[in-house]
């Protein structure tokens, strides 16, 4: 029998995922920290191991440095869950030697156990340890196994279905949990209390993206990956904490509250595709923009004149529009009051790019007909959560 050391700090997650793999046949055990997981390594001497890069204390890229640096398991098929944004991360993990990297916003426990057989080679399962599926009512069992095969695959769905229930009834209190942790990191008296605060909101984050990736639930769990991106980047930069990245915060805070509104339509959980406007006269800016939209994967088209940005306005839909607000021959404020005068943009979410100086006189002035602000300059995943709130919200509820 194969054997399989999972680390990982959250418990949800990784009891689901030992459920699964002992289904198939592997041995597997749980290490709830890096140094658990080392010291369990070396007695356990698994066959691979699956690990979360974001663990507390130790992280798994040392984790990973630390098995490398063990003659033993120089070779040891090694599986990481990453943050889809923290790309630095993953290419440190690729070079500390990580075998595979997976979302773990979007990794269901079946393709953990695909990859776990693509690592270490067929199922763990021999002829003398198959586990006999349990009789599920309204099945069929075949003599060629074809109906067990099918008994497992409800016993899947159902254990899916319970395990989102269980998810659902617990938003409320998850979502309570997360607003009163923005509200922490709001009133905090210091830096060194901020970044604190900062540091439990990141986690909470951490924690929900992994339970609603395990549950299926898409958009909220690629709503808290991003979220959750900036707010460890904002911990790791605190000189990047200011109006304008903790107002994104919020505002992605409150977005993963309206789409627990939706998780009860399961069926409905693809992430739409947007198509986005970058009006900019910088260069370095639009390429920026353009940048940390495609990391969330969102179609965008920049262009340098505004005159220009409103022909195209004028000729085709777009689901967001990014604007500078200091352009020559017409600025940001004018363009938009322009646009909102096309009948198919009187509703298209509108973001103005200010500068940092700017940004709290703007943010409380009359917006010209825009619904946000962010300031120069921004960090990309910022940006990115703007992107995500604003064509989430426009394709999930459209405006009349």
């Amino acid at each position: 029998m194969k054997k399989i050391l999972l680390i990982e700090d959250n418990q949800i997650v990784a009891n689901v995922y030992r459920n699964k793999l002992a289904v198939d046949g592997y041995q597997t055990e749980i290490a709830f920290d890096g140094e658990a997981g080392l010291k369990m390594m070396r007695t356990f001497r698994p066959d691979i191991i699956i690990l979360d890069l974001m663990l507390p204390k130790m992280s798994g890229v040392d984790v990973i440095k630390a098995v490398r640096s063990e003659p033993d398991f120089g070779k040891l098929p090694i599986i990481v869950f990453s943050n889809t944004y923290l790309t630095n991360l993953i290419q440190e993990a690729w070079k500390a030697g990580a075998n595979k990297c997976l979302s773990k916003a979007s990794c269901s426990p079946k393709e953990i156990l695909d990859v776990v057989h693509q690592s270490i080679g067929d199922s763990g399962i021999t002829p003398n340890t198959q586990p006999a599926p349990a009789k599920v009512e309204g099945t069929i069992e075949q003599a060629d196994g074809v109906g067990k095969l099918a008994t497992s695959g409800v016993q899947d769905a159902l254990f899916q279905a319970d395990l989102r229930k269980t998810f659902i009834d617990g938003l409320p209190a998850t979502l309570g949990a997360l607003r009163t942790g923005m509200q922490s990191v709001v009133k905090a008296g210091d830096e060194m209390s901020q970044l604190k605060q900062i540091y439990e909101l990141y986690r909470r984050l951490h924690s929900l993206t992994g339970n609603a990736g395990i549950v299926g639930l898409t958009q909220i769990s690629k709503m808290s990956d991003a979220v959750e991106a900036l707010l460890k980047e904002l911990y790791e930069k605190p000189r990047s904490i200011n109006s304008s990245t903790l107002r994104t915060v919020a505002a992605g805070v409150d977005f993963i509250g309206f789409l627990f509104g939706c998780a009860t339509a399961p069926e409905k959980q693809e992430i739409p595709v947007g198509d986005i406007l970058v009006v900019d006269d910088e260069p370095i800016s639009r390429r920026a923009i353009t940048y940390a939209l495609e990391k969330a994967h969102l179609q965008s088209t920049s262009i340098e004149d505004p005159n220009a940005a409103l022909k195209l306005l004028e000729e085709k839909n777009y689901d967001l529009v990014f604007l500078d607000v200091d352009m020559p021959g017409m600025n940001g404020f004018e363009l938009c009051t322009r646009l909102r005068n096309l009948p198919q943009h009187k509703k298209t979410p509108v973001v103005f790019v200010t500068a940092l100086s700017d940004f709290d006189s703007r943010t409380s002035s009359l917006m010209a007909g825009g619904n946000d602000f962010i300031a120069k300059p921004f960090l990309f995943i910022e940006l990115t959560v703007k992107a995500l709130i604003h064509v989430l919200r426009a394709k999930l509820q459209p405006q009349k």
